[in-house]
């Protein structure tokens, strides 16, 4: 089966959201038939332990650290992935950022570049 999308799950600080979202709407991800800047986003609460040598955004090397975060929903094509994740790093303040990349079967019931209901 060709994927022709994928999703990425994106965590982050939520003061950090107009940041990616500037990010993706410069490479185009969350373009969906006639719509861009699709995304959806959701409130979650991480927990991680800084380990020895790190310099962590937020916590504290050896100690556990519970913060809440936005988890980041967005579609892109298969073939812009990396450039995708790129231009994710260059804004996300974390040394380790999660960038989950998940194939999608489809995105809308249009071509890509089509409006419209199928």
């Amino acid at each position: 089966m060709d994927f022709a999308y994928c999703k990425l799950e994106i965590f982050l600080p939520e003061d950090h959201l107009p940041a990616l979202q500037a990010a993706l709407r410069e490479v185009d991800a969350g373009h969906i038939g006639r719509y861009d800047s699709c995304l959806s986003y959701s409130r979650v609460t991480s927990c991680w332990r800084p380990l020895a040598g790190t310099d962590p955004y937020l916590g504290t090397p050896g100690l556990l650290s519970t913060e809440p975060e936005l988890k980041v929903e967005v579609n892109c094509p298969t073939g812009q992935v990396d450039r995708t994740v790129e231009a994710v790093k260059r804004v996300h303040p974390y040394e380790e950022p999660v960038i989950n990349v998940i194939p999608l079967y489809r995105t809308s019931f249009s071509a890509p570049g089509e409006g419209g209901r199928a």
